[in-house]
């Protein structure tokens, strides 16, 4: 039976399609552990950067000097937010349109979504400190418990699951990109940003679904090394977990926030 997965990056057949690049060395599943680990410090390097010159108090300058860097400061990271996430979503196209390019492209994919979740969390921090470590424990603590439950066969990925997870997704998805779109009129979609009972509630399942596309991650990789999928695609795997990671750090970004604001 053909295997679907909610996550676009590793898609029903996206290994299948890759036995054809011939006989060489085969993707293992502690391989695409070790990419992951790679281009998760790549995130958190570019990430800490730009942090840093959000968070980190500047040289004192006096005079105009000191004025032209407090003032150029907000400027240069939402520049950096802005080239980070463009950035990032081309070489995510162009990773999954040439796989066998995900040795570079990958690692380039998390350099520049770090710049932007650098930005992006040193601002939430502004406004509630100490959010973005409760988002980080809660992101890799999900992660971890999640990976337990699978490899103990507490949670089963199912044909239903499969196709639940990927009309949630997509649902998701759509809404997004409504709201994207409606942006550019001044309007929003309330219940994406509000902070209301049903924003929340909102957020909560966003969380959850983007929680369990890691199960989904992991069966595919798993699944992928089973099928013999050649080397580079422990690269690919790693990126589609990766893509995974980030989604579920900036909506639990997004959940904390929305608590926050309501004390």
């Amino acid at each position: 039976m053909m295997f679907r997965s909610s996550n676009p990056t590793l898609s029903a057949n996206v290994f299948s399609k890759t036995r054809n690049y011939g006989v060489g060395e085969a993707m293992t599943v502690q391989g695409t552990v070790n990419k992951c680990f790679i281009l998760l410090f790549l995130v958190v390097l570019s990430a800490s950067w730009v942090w840093g010159m959000v968070m980190q108090p500047a040289p004192i300058l006096e005079g105009w000097e000191g004025q032209q860097a407090a003032s150029q400061t907000p400027a240069m990271v939402g520049t950096l937010i802005g080239v980070g996430a463009i950035g990032g979503f081309i070489m995510a196209m162009v990773t999954i349109f040439k796989k066998e390019w995900a040795a570079v492209t990958a690692p380039m994919y998390a350099l520049l979504q770090g710049l932007a979740l650098g930005g992006i969390s040193a601002y939430y921090e502004a406004m509630y400190p100490g959010l973005v470590m409760q988002a980080v424990a809660l992101t890799f603590g999900t992660l971890f418990s999640l990976l337990m439950a699978y490899k103990s066969g507490l949670i089963r990925v199912t044909e239903k699951f499969r196709m639940g997870m990927a009309a949630a997704i997509g649902g998701i998805m759509v809404l997004y990109l409504v709201n994207f779109v409606m942006s550019f009129f001044g309007a929003s979609i309330p219940i994406i940003s509000s902070n209301s009972g049903f924003g929340i509630g909102f957020s909560v399942v966003v969380v959850v679904i983007a929680a369990l596309s890691l199960v989904l991650d992991f069966d595919r990789i798993e699944q992928g090394a089973g099928m013999g999928a050649p080397k580079f695609m422990e690269w690919y795997a790693a990126f589609g977990l990766m893509v995974t990671l980030i989604w579920l750090y900036l909506e639990i970004l997004r959940l904390l926030s929305k608590l926050r604001s309501r004390r």
